[in-house]
Order: C-alpha cells, then structure tokens, then sequence
C-alpha cells in the first residue's frame, strides 16, 4: 500500500501570526513576537518548516536573512 506523501498546510490565521512575529521583530519587539510566534498552531508550524527545508534553510537562518537574529546581539536579546 502506498501512503501519499501529504504536505502540513499552513492556515490563514498561521500566515498572520507569522508576519505579525517577523513585524514585531523588527520593531525591536521581542515579547510581542513571541507571544505571535507561541500562536501558530502545530500543522502550520509543520508547513512552515517543510516549506523552508525546500529551499536549505530553517527559521533561524531565516531570520538571520532578514537581520532578526535572536540572541544578545538581536532583538530578542
């Protein structure tokens, strides 16, 4: 029996919690986005890490991209 290979989908509310995360951050807003991050449920969660492993990457690198490194030097830090 073959199993489909099905992709985690990443929900609407997910994509907002998402760039509202990324927006925080840059803002300098650690809490806030965390607080956005902490909302994403798992399957999007899921999707959002399955669509970043397509093109190499992970979150943190992709926050290292945009600039938004957590740690003492980021904004999180």
């Amino acid at each position: 029996m073959c199993v489909p290979n099905i992709t985690p989908r990443l929900s609407l509310m997910a994509v907002g919690d998402l760039r509202d995360a990324l927006t925080a951050l840059e803002r300098g807003q650690g809490p806030t986005a965390i607080t956005a991050l902490m909302s994403i449920d798992t399957e999007s969660w899921q999707a959002i890490e399955h669509r970043l492993a397509a093109v190499g990457g992970d979150f943190r690198r992709l926050l290292e991209r945009a600039g938004l490194t957590p740690g003492p030097a980021g904004p999180l830090g």
